[in-house]
Formats: structure tokens, C-alpha cells, sequence
């Protein structure tokens, strides 16, 4: 008996229960599908390219005092009693301990467990939520939150303000986040900051598919292929961030003074 799949599915690995919701099949709304059909009334654009402008100033100014962050990717599919979530907990928890904020995309699953490690090791935890029309909540775990209605927005905050990415297992939505990423390092967008896979055989077949395809047919170089780092250890993503942070990009351990917020900058 054959599958209509030509491909045969990953063993040993866990799987999300069945009951899980289906995050992102809802439609979007009616502005933001009009936004992407094409040219508008020019009234509309103006006044929609005013709300995306303010966006951006929202989050700049919620996200100005921080601190040096490393943003962990991954799945809001994930339960908390799956193998994955435990994994994203210690690899948050991990990367407080090093001084770092975790920040994520603030929603359920690999983001909470992310959040919630940096929590439980006394650290500062941050959520850039989207807004979407099943209403992904915030998770509890998260000292600053921002929520944003473009993903374009989301993303840029996701990448500004951190000097690491970790992808941990997830879908569309994370490999969207990351292959930008890696796609702005390759072109000199952002410095060459750490890039870490955890989940070593959730990874393993799109690393097999990069240097079996994307290498050997010379649409990426090795140089791009070896910049990822693949590892299922906590401890190992806290160590590559310690050398980036410390060695590589000047960062300094210690207390820094408290900054002077100013209201005018809805800060």
C-alpha cells in the first residue's frame, strides 16, 4: 500500500495532541485584506501608511529600555506538557541567566515556555503579540508587552533589539521569522549575530535540505549554511550568546543606572 505523500513522515519524533487549535486559519480582517490587494483610494493609503508609522513609534518607544535581548522563535501550537515546551522553558531560563531578555512573539506554546523560563530565572521577559482574528492571548509571563496589528511591524521589533535568534520547533510563521533573519545577516542588513536551531532532528531534514540543495546548487554559500547553529542543549545556546554578546558585540556585565523615561515619548 502506497501514500499520496511522496515523502515518508520524521520518526521519533513528538507530536502535538490532536485537539490543538488551529492557529492562523481565520480569515484577516477586511483592512488588512484591502491593504494587500493593491493600489487604494489615496485618502486611505495616506491615512493607513499614518497608522503603520504610529505603530512603529508605539513599539520603539515601549521597547527603547529593554535592555540587550535574544528573541526565541517557535510554535504557539506546543502544550505545556509537551516535550518542546520543556526544552523552550530551560532555553529561556538559560538565556536569563546570562543577563539577556528573552523576547518573543508574547502568544501560547514555545512563546510562553520561552517567557516563562526567563521568569522563573529572575529575568526580564518581553512579548510582541499580533493581533489576529482568533485573538491569540498574551501568555502570563511577560514583564513588557506590545501588541501589534501588521506582522511587517512585528517582525522588525522581533529583529531590532536582540544580538541572537533561537528557532525552536514551529511552523510557517517560524520559518518565516527565521529564514528573514538569516536572509539579513547574508545580505549585511544586521551584523552577523548567533542564529541557533534547537531541536536537533526537528531540524535535521531542512539542514540536510540546505547543503544538499541550496549549497550543492550554489544558491547559498557554505559560509551561509555553517552560520546556523543546530544543538539541543540549553546550555550551549547560553554559551553562544555569552561569547556573541560579550566577546563579539562589547556587552559588559553589571547594574546600569536607571534610564530617565520621558512621557512625551510615551515611554
Amino acid at each position: 500500500m502506497t501514500s499520496s505523500d511522496p515523502f515518508d513522515p520524521p520518526q521519533g519524533l513528538p507530536v502535538p495532541p490532536a485537539d490543538l487549535p488551529e492557529w492562523g486559519k481565520s480569515p484577516p480582517t477586511n483592512g488588512e485584506r484591502k491593504f494587500l490587494e493593491g493600489p487604494q483610494d489615496r485618502g486611505s493609503e495616506f491615512l493607513r501608511t499614518l497608522r503603520i508609522a504610529w505603530e512603529f513609534i508605539r513599539g520603539f518607544r515601549r521597547l527603547h529600555f529593554v535592555g540587550p535581548c535574544v528573541t526565541i522563535f517557535g510554535s504557539a501550537r506546543f502544550s505545556e506538557g509537551h516535550p518542546y515546551y520543556q526544552l523552550a522553558r530551560e532555553t529561556g531560563a538559560a538565556v536569563a541567566r546570562e543577563g539577556f531578555t528573552v523576547m518573543t512573539g508574547g502568544g501560547p506554546g514555545i512563546m510562553e515556555a520561552a517567557n516563562r523560563g526567563a521568569k522563573e530565572a529572575n529575568g526580564h521577559s518581553v512579548g510582541c503579540n499580533i493581533q489576529l482574528p482568533h485573538e491569540q492571548k498574551p501568555n502570563p509571563y511577560l514583564d513588557t508587552f506590545v501588541e501589534f496589528r501588521y506582522f511587517f511591524v512585528r517582525k522588525v521589533m522581533l529583529a531590532k533589539y536582540s544580538y541572537a535568534f533561537v528557532a525552536m520547533p514551529g511552523g510557517f510563521g517560524t520559518l518565516d521569522e527565521l529564514f528573514e533573519i538569516v536572509t539579513l545577516i547574508q545580505t549585511g542588513k544586521i551584523r552577523g549575530y548567533p542564529c541557533i536551531l534547537v531541536g536537533v532532528e526537528y531540524w535535521r531534514p531542512l539542514m540536510d535540505f540546505m547543503r544538499d540543495r541550496l549549497v550543492f546548487t550554489g544558491t547559498i554559500d557554505a559560509a551561509d549554511y555553517d552560520r546556523l547553529i543546530v544543538t539541543d542543549s540549553p546550555e550551549e545556546v547560553a554559551a553562544h550568546v555569552r561569547e556573541a554578546g560579550v566577546r563579539k558585540f562589547g556587552l559588559r556585565y553589571g547594574q546600569k543606572p536607571p534610564p530617565r523615561r520621558r512621557r512625551f515619548f510615551f515611554e
